[in-house]
């Protein structure tokens, strides 16, 4: 995922490349900068021999937009912008898929909210269950692959306590490896049940958002579980996104209900919409859809889906459209030679305060997630190398105790592959043996 402490796009096809990038034209969907500060994505062109760059878009960010083609420019390396230096059909319908791909963090920037998508399964007449509420399964095998698909490519997935009671879901991505998105429940009143799959917080982070004052007694038990909540003075879509927003989420993917997810659509959170429907029929009255009242009474006010795209998967076929269009920054990114040395979003009133949260936010080297290695005595005062802040971190949670196995979780940590990873096993394995910690 994006800015999640892994190495560069850039990097890795360059790797990938070897002696073939010397002389070759790389072509960047967007333009690089995943942590402010951090030269990689531009060193490894560099080195590699590129002699041209060819740029989908500027970046949306105003303290990364910019940086990095006049970085390269500076090298020696053309660098066309698609929409500035190039400009025909061909183009235009690149610029189109190169808006699409960043569409998350397009929408993130434009509107201070996490991408969401809306996800649901439905049969040919409309239904996401039967009258009984059974639902087990409604797509295919081949469609439920590809939504474990969408959970790793999320930051979190959000469902309603109806969901929870009915169908006790995990909401992990299962056989996707990597990223794990944390687990969201919206209920109001608390009313969920003492024991549910996604308590289970070994396999995934869980947070419970609900009104404030809601269940206090049951919001301990949650506690004592591992589950985080989170009260809200008024429980609604707007102020969870404006929630995980805070929390540095790119992208949320909303599995509920009909009831929460048109409330989510009312609250104009959703942007994209991926409905799989299944050549089956169930009927009644009583049967639940995927979204419900919207307060619209003719059919001249529906939401129309924008640059809708089908695909058949196995019997299913999955219908995929964007309720708002995809922010498209171009016309207000100003030229290069416009852009200035001093960081428009730093004040240079607040010299005493540095605000960072994650490594593309300004400052954002400073974070735990930003991929650069840190050398650390050890307890005998030897010098370690470390590969973040958040692998030192997480592994000296387990550093002094005198127990094999807290050495055995500081080496697994130590040699993660990411920073979220190492995050990942750190937090994991301090539930699993909170002795060691």
């Amino acid at each position: 995922l994006y800015a999640q402490g892994t190495r560069c796009a850039e990097l890795l096809a360059a790797e990938e490349a070897g002696e073939r990038a010397r002389g070759a034209t790389a072509y960047l969907n967007l333009e690089p900068g995943d942590c402010y500060g951090d030269s990689t994505a531009v060193s490894s062109l560099v080195q590699a021999g590129i002699t041209r760059v060819v740029v989908g878009l500027r970046h949306p960010l105003k303290h990364l937009r910019g940086k990095a083609i006049q970085s390269l420019r500076s090298e020696g390396i053309q660098v066309d912008v698609v929409g500035e230096d190039l400009q025909s059909k061909l183009f235009k319908e690149a610029l189109t898929s190169c808006l699409i791909v960043n569409a998350p963090l397009l929408y993130r920037a434009a509107f201070r909210v996490p991408f969401s998508v809306l996800k649901y399964a439905m049969t040919a007449d409309g239904k996401i269950a039967a009258s009984s509420g059974h639902a087990s399964w409604v797509s295919g095998r081949a469609s439920r692959g590809r939504v474990f698909e969408l959970r790793g490519r999320s930051d979190a997935v959000i469902v309603g306590g109806n969901t929870v009671r009915r169908d006790d879901p995990r909401l992990t991505a299962r056989h996707v490896k990597g990223h794990v998105p944390v687990r969201i429940v919206m209920s109001q009143t608390c009313n969920l049940p003492e024991e549910a799959n996604l308590w289970n917080v070994h396999e995934a982070y869980t947070i419970v958002a609900t009104q404030r004052g809601a269940r206090r007694d049951f919001q301990k038990k949650l506690a004592m579980k591992g589950v985080e909540v989170v009260e809200f003075d008024m429980l609604n879509p707007r102020d969870v996104m404006s929630y995980c927003y805070d929390r540095g989420y790119l992208s949320v993917l909303w599995e509920c209900g009909g009831t929460l997810s048109a409330a989510a659509i009312s609250a104009r959170v959703i942007h994209k919409v991926y409905a799989f429907c299944a050549p089956k029929i169930i009927g009644g009255v009583t049967a639940p859809t995927p979204v419900g009242d919207l307060g619209m009474n003719q059919m001249t006010q529906a939401i129309d889906l924008i640059d809708v795209s089908y695909e058949q998967i196995d019997r299913d076929m999955l219908m995929s459209g964007f309720i708002q269009p995809i922010p498209d920054l171009s016309p207000v990114i100003p030229s290069a030679d416009e852009i200035p040395s001093v960081d428009p979003e730093v004040s240079p009133y607040e010299t005493n305060i540095i605000s960072f949260y994650k490594t593309w936010d300004t400052f954002g080297a400073f974070s735990n997630f930003s991929p650069h290695p840190i050398d650390m005595p050890d307890e005998k005062g030897d010098c370690l190398t470390w590969p973040t802040v958040e692998h030192y971190y997480q592994a000296h949670k387990f550093v002094g105790v005198d127990n094999p196995q807290a050495n055995d979780i500081v080496q697994e940590i130590k040699q993660a592959r990411s920073p979220e990873e190492a995050a990942r096993i750190g937090r994991t394995r301090q539930r699993e043996f909170p002795e060691l910690v």
